[in-house]
């Protein structure tokens, strides 16, 4: 008989002839597990205690005022109260459709460089330089446009001729801080595509460009659109920069060079004291922040749609 003998395959935990092996939990795990939930759970009831915060003055306000007279393009109240609030929406959308013209293509552009082009030295100075332009506060931003963009380069080096407080100003300015946005988590969308996929391009016979526009840049698309929306809910949610830039007046014109109020700008310069608690001037405040937090709920609710549409994963 030989003295060796066929081990038979080794015994795996929790299976017959194996040691049953039971995760032991560390104390402070239920403690950080704890800590977690209740933070999500925070999260969601500071959400609803928002639109609890607005729905009762905005209830208010609509028995004061008709609905007609708010969503509509002229003012159609007292002296002291002006309801309209579709040009506040058209001052909103141009704004920010400027703003994405200008940092779509420069954030974008950004974030492909440095994923694809930059050399690991040039790209751990250079990404921490483009994020710092979010760190620059936006009434330096609003100030910067008024005594400088719009008489020195608008009006100045390019002669266009637009007003002091414009939203073409405003747009450009919003455009700027809302670059390293995109840059950056498009970057990080983008260094996330394998190398694989990269090196199967370069071995087919494609060029660096074509490799970065054909094949990296769809593989990430998903992560590219989420910084995109994410960049325009920043837009549209910008308050300083628009109230110095962008103008006071309600506007209906569609000429960038003039300025247009914003919703933003309108909450920030309204709400200075000068409206006693209860007044329709005063609950139309929450009328329009309303508005403003279902618009950046809506542009939300689409980012989720595209990115789980469109998520592929590695």
């Amino acid at each position: 008989m030989s003295q060796f003998t066929q081990a038979g395959p080794p015994a795996r935990a929790g299976l017959p002839g194996g040691p049953l092996l039971t995760a032991k939990r560390r104390p402070g795990e239920a403690v950080i597990q704890g800590l977690l939930i209740a933070s999500a759970l925070l999260s969601v009831a500071i959400t609803f205690g928002i639109i609890v915060a607005l729905v009762e003055p905005v209830i208010h306000f609509f028995g004061q005022v008709p609905l007609g007279d708010f969503f509509s393009w002229t003012d159609q109240g007292s002296k002291d109260l002006r309801p309209a609030v579709l040009p506040l929406l058209l001052g909103t959308f141009m704004v920010t459709v400027i703003a994405l013209a200008l940092a779509i293509p420069l954030g974008v552009g950004a974030a492909m460089y440095l994923s694809e082009y930059a050399t690991r030295r040039t790209r751990a100075w250079l990404k921490p330089t483009v994020e710092l332009l979010a760190g620059v506060p936006s009434v330096v931003y609003g100030f910067f446009a008024v005594f400088f963009l719009t008489p020195t380069v608008l009006n100045g080096w390019l002669g266009l001729d637009v007003s002091f407080t414009n939203s073409l100003a405003a747009g450009i300015l919003v455009g700027v801080m809302i670059i390293p946005t995109i840059a950056s988590l498009s970057e990080d969308a983008l260094s996330a595509v394998p190398q694989a996929l990269r090196q199967g391009s370069l071995a087919m016979g494609a060029n660096r460009m074509q490799t970065s526009l054909r094949v990296v840049l769809p593989a990430a698309i998903s992560g590219v659109a989420a910084a995109v929306v994410l960049g325009m809910s920043r837009a549209v949610g910008e308050t300083m920069i628009v109230a110095l830039a962008g103008g006071s007046a309600k506007n209906t014109s569609p000429d960038v060079g003039e300025g247009h109020q914003t919703m933003t700008a309108f909450i920030a310069q309204t709400a200075q004291g000068e409206n006693p608690v209860g007044t329709a001037s005063y609950n139309m405040l929450f009328a329009v922040a309303l508005l403003l937090f279902l618009v950046t709920l809506i542009i939300n609710a689409i980012s989720i749609v595209i990115v789980r549409r469109y998520r592929q994963v590695y």
